[in-house]
């Protein structure tokens, strides 16, 4: 469930406008002459990607978000009704409505993932930087803690999102190591963190293994 908002909070900005005007006409050209509101998800995304940029320059930092200015911007561009912006902004997980930190840590806690050891995750989050509530963020801007449900990588339990990037196959150890790569601002490879290749079985490739062979493809 995502946390209430308000529209007129102390952090909104006065205005908005799209720094990359040439991207925008691209997006909203590729939808029908008439069904250009049809834009609004990836504009939605856009705004949320700018913000972030300028956000990685602020002390603290700030991360990607919605801002009230930016919906009624869109739904200026768009030709359309300012509350139809909020309602898909506000419906949708992945646009955040408020400032998050600059590192979003979005852990899975669904069954596959708390079977293989979410609850590490989780406790590697809180003892290393002391987040342990949604939408908690630490002082220093870096982080925001988020638990949400399955994010499709079942097979690579336990697994967090941190921005645009997946994590998986996690431990209690590993966790801490990436939160400490990036709170110098270093991005650990993403993907598996235990050496496996991908979903590949931890044993090595269990159907094609003659073409897997020959592409060199071996267990972790």
């Amino acid at each position: 469930m995502k946390k209430k908002y308000d529209l007129h909070a102390p952090y909104q900005p006065d205005s908005f406008k799209f720094k990359n005007k040439k991207t925008v006409e691209e997006i909203i050209a590729r939808y029908p002459k008439g069904c250009q509101q049809s834009a609004v998800m990836p504009l939605l995304d856009l705004v949320q990607r700018e913000v972030a940029v300028d956000g990685a320059k602020l002390s603290p930092p700030v991360g990607g978000w919605v801002p009230r200015a930016a919906m009624d911007h869109i739904a200026e561009v768009l030709e359309m009704p300012p509350m139809k912006v909020y309602e898909v902004a506000s419906f949708y997980s992945m646009y955040n409505m408020e400032p998050v930190g600059k590192y979003l840590l979005q852990v899975c806690t669904t069954t596959p993932c708390w079977l293989c050891g979410s609850n590490g995750v989780m406790k590697a989050i809180q003892d290393t930087i002391g987040l342990s509530h949604n939408y908690e963020t630490t002082r220093d801007g870096y982080f925001t803690l988020l638990e949400v449900e399955c994010l499709g990588a079942c097979a690579n339990a336990p697994m967090v999102q941190i921005n645009d990037d997946f994590y998986e196959d996690l431990s209690y150890d590993r966790m801490v190591e990436i939160i400490k790569a990036l709170q110098k601002d270093e991005i650990p490879p993403k993907g598996p963190q235990n050496g496996r290749l991908n979903a590949m079985a931890a044993n090595g490739p269990t159907s094609l293994e003659e073409q897997a062979k020959k592409a060199g493809i071996e267990a972790a």
